[in-house]
């Protein structure tokens, strides 16, 4: 289904009818699993880009607990992205965590570009100039455009997944029940998602160029 300007909220509560019949014919049991409560495994830090949900995993609904913002950013003076990490690892007690980026990030371009988009928006890219400025040699390295915004969602996601790690809450589940975080890169044009390697040492040098995908 697709929703244009000129269309109205019954068209909405249409497809949500819809899809809530195909869901039980699917998947019977899911709707009736998830009145009782949730028990998501997986957290997942995305970026608000209306191409890029958790959806892409094929799961059903109570699955993933879901965090997103502009940029998939996890920074630790967000009290919104650290209040759902801590009910994710403290509450859910979810094993995996997952933060996701996408290529064809506006703001990544944005950042490359250093436009600034004025008002909350420029305050909270600070995070991802922060991200460009610590690995300005690999960055500026790459001549072609499209490669060098594809490098720095990378690098983000690096930046983030080391973000989360570095929790109080995160490293004492990881400590002792073996909690998970990992770093994925969304494909907006093929629809597929990989894995960006994260060394689980932090202590590593700032340029970070062999990490290239």
């Amino acid at each position: 289904m697709s929703f244009a300007p000129s269309d109205n909220i019954a068209k909405l509560l249409d497809g949500n009818k819809e899809w809530a019949a195909k869901l039980a014919s699917s998947a019977p049991g899911v709707l009736e699993q998830n009145a009782k409560g949730q028990q998501p495994n997986i957290l997942w830090f995305g970026c608000a880009d209306s191409r890029a949900g958790e959806s892409c995993l094929g799961l059903h609904p109570g699955q993933v607990f879901v965090h997103r913002n502009i940029a998939n950013i996890v920074s630790h003076s967000d009290i919104s992205s650290l209040s759902v990490l801590q009910l994710a690892v403290d509450s859910l007690k979810v094993s995996h965590i997952i933060v996701c980026g996408h290529y064809d990030c506006k703001g990544v371009e944005a950042t490359l570009k250093k436009e600034r988009m004025g008002g909350e928006l420029d305050a909270w890219l600070r995070h991802l100039r922060d991200v460009r400025h610590t690995h300005a040699k690999t960055l500026d390295s790459i001549d072609d455009f499209k490669k060098r915004c594809q490098k720095l969602v990378e690098l983000n996601v690096i930046a983030q997944v080391r973000n989360v790690r570095r929790n109080d809450r995160v490293m004492a589940a990881a400590k002792e029940r073996g909690l998970k975080v990992y770093g994925l890169v969304y494909d907006v044009a093929t629809g597929l998602v990989n894995e960006v390697p994260v060394p689980v040492d932090d202590g590593l040098d700032s340029d970070d160029s062999y990490l290239v995908h």
